[in-house]
């Protein structure tokens, strides 16, 4: 309620707002009610004004005690006309609890917010966009690759509300496109590209709007590609086995590598059929002569028997033994497949950044919002710190000659 109410005044909803707002719910609802009834009625607002002058400590409702003498004139103003609105009455109601009362409700919400709204994170979640002194460059994530760190290790909590937050967003997207596009609608427009979503760790950050993302996701493009490390992590997250059931059996395709708990281990299993093998035994005899007086003194026989039996085409041992990079993978309808993946090796390589801080400084130079960014050199920072420029065409016409490639120089390994 409170974000709509911030929506429909024209402000942009963040964490810090909702926290001012939940702390103090009567400044909202009287700035939204001066809005609302001036645009119905150009009087309307003169008679709260009037009505809260004559507002005491007496004639002030008991459950209104210790609210803005505006909440009580609204309150009394709004009793007595037939003007309705749902992001109003949600307000009003909010105000109508006992200030004592309604603080206990919002408790809950208050040390999180906290920490969401302090320091850092504050900056990083809510920023000032109308702060000309603020360096930062303000851009958008379209076409480009995102890393989001959450630090769960450091702070499960705020993890936790920020991812959700992200899938909430993200199912929010995948929603519009799904119904209008990626043009809204716009007739010969290309097919909605795919956006690929990998989650690490994925079971400390999903919550139940992260369902509807894997389960309906796809009609709008949105692949998504989670790592966890059991079957029990999601379930002890959602806290119902059944949600965790439909979290799992909206994935396609399944890669498992070594994994100790048996219930992981049932999901790739239990999808397999099971298989005839062929079983030979070889057995032999050696039998004495009855007859005394014949000729034969014994008599042996030798058989070779073949029989068929049903084993599991994967045993449980199978995964729980298995080496390091080297998986088992479900894939494109039930197909087993069994993977050796090789392990990557910075150690010689020049192309390789020494860290993610590296990076992040590196697309935080090449990621522009300004109307020239395509006349921008490009620049690659290597390991060594050996700086690789790319001009761009406009650049290079000019200092070229005839004996200049009319292309980059390729990146030399």
């Amino acid at each position: 309620m409170i974000t709509r109410a911030l929506v429909a005044l024209g402000q942009r909803p963040d964490y810090a707002r909702i926290a001012r707002h939940v702390i103090n719910i009567d400044e909202l609802f009287i700035d939204y009610a001066r809005v609302f009834l001036t645009s119905h009625d150009r009087q309307a607002w003169d008679n709260v004004v009037r009505i809260a002058g004559g507002i005491t400590e007496k004639n002030t409702p008991r459950n209104l005690q210790g609210r803005d003498s505006y909440v009580v004139a609204l309150e009394q103003y709004l009793s007595t006309t037939r003007l309705h609105d749902t992001i109003l009455d949600g307000l009003r109601t909010a105000v109508r609890y006992d200030k004592t009362y309604f603080d206990k409700i919002v408790a809950s919400l208050l040390p999180l917010l906290g920490k969401l709204t302090t320091r850092k994170i504050s900056q990083l979640l809510a920023p000032d966009y109308g702060d000309l002194n603020d360096p930062r460059p303000v851009f958008n994530w379209q076409q480009a690759i995102i890393y989001v760190g959450l630090d769960a290790l450091s702070d499960a909590e705020i993890a936790a509300a920020v991812g959700n937050s992200m899938f909430a967003d993200l199912v929010s997207v995948a929603g519009h496109i799904y119904k209008h596009g990626v043009m809204d609608g716009l007739p010969q427009t290309e097919e909605n590209p795919a956006i690929n979503l990998h989650c690490d760790e994925f079971s400390e950050l999903m919550g139940d709007e992260f369902i509807p993302l894997i389960n309906k996701g796809g009609g709008a493009g949105v692949e998504v590609t989670a790592y966890t490390q059991t079957l029990s992590d999601i379930e002890a997250r959602i806290g119902d086995r059944a949600k965790a059931d439909q979290v799992v059996g909206n994935f396609n395709n399944r890669i498992m590598m070594r994994v100790r708990e048996s219930a992981t281990v049932e999901l790739l299993t239990k999808q397999l059929p099971q298989v005839d093998v062929l079983s030979n035994s070889i057995s032999s005899g050696v039998a004495d002569s009855a007859d005394a007086q014949g000729n034969i003194g014994f008599s042996s026989n030798t058989q070779d028997r073949m029989s068929s039996i049903q084993v599991p085409l994967l045993e449980p041992a199978s995964l729980v033994q298995l080496p390091k990079g080297q998986a088992f993978a479900l894939l494109e309808g039930g197909q087993l497949w069994k993977l050796r993946i090789p392990l990557p090796d910075a150690a010689h390589d020049p192309l390789m950044p020494e860290s993610i801080t590296h990076i992040a400084h590196y697309m935080e130079k090449q990621y522009d919002s300004t109307p020239i960014w395509w006349d921008r050199p490009e620049t690659v920072v290597t390991a060594k710190n050996d700086p690789i420029l790319w001009l761009n065409d406009s650049e290079t016409t000019e200092k070229q000659t005839d004996d200049t490639p009319d292309t980059p120089p390729a990146r030399e390994r």
